[in-house]
């Protein structure tokens, strides 16, 4: 699945985070765009993206959802396989550029996995 039109909230989606470098909260982009349009077209618009393999998720601490551009993901495979820190002090969340092959799990076909590591920043420490 992909996005068919590219219409001007998908292009205000994709802007945003062409031009961040560093995961965005749902709540962030929700609060941000709530004049230019509702949560749930929010939602539909990031579902999309992450089709697209424009945009992955992930938890965070409490278990609030964030969003981060991707790197060399499509609509059939995403690559962004890498850990994710947050600062416990500041609440930046951050991709971190580390490599890891899933494991195998005997019975198991893994397709995801999310590891989140908690701590304090450079700015923070």
């Amino acid at each position: 699945m992909g996005i068919t039109r590219q219409t001007k909230q998908v292009k205000t989606l994709i802007a945003i985070f062409d031009n961040e470098n560093r995961a965005i909260s749902v709540v962030d982009l929700v609060k941000s765009l709530e004049s230019e349009m509702n949560k749930t077209t929010v939602y539909r618009i990031l579902d999309k993206l992450m089709d697209d393999g424009i945009v992955h998720s992930f938890m965070g601490k409490g278990g609030l959802k964030w969003y981060a551009k991707c790197q060399d993901c499509s609509c059939d495979t995403h690559n962004d396989v890498h850990p994710h820190f947050q600062c416990k002090t500041c609440g930046e969340v951050e991709c971190l550029p580390v490599k890891f092959t899933l494991p195998p799990v005997n019975g198991y076909k893994v397709e995801s996995i999310n590891l989140l590591m908690i701590g304090e920043c450079n700015n923070c420490s």
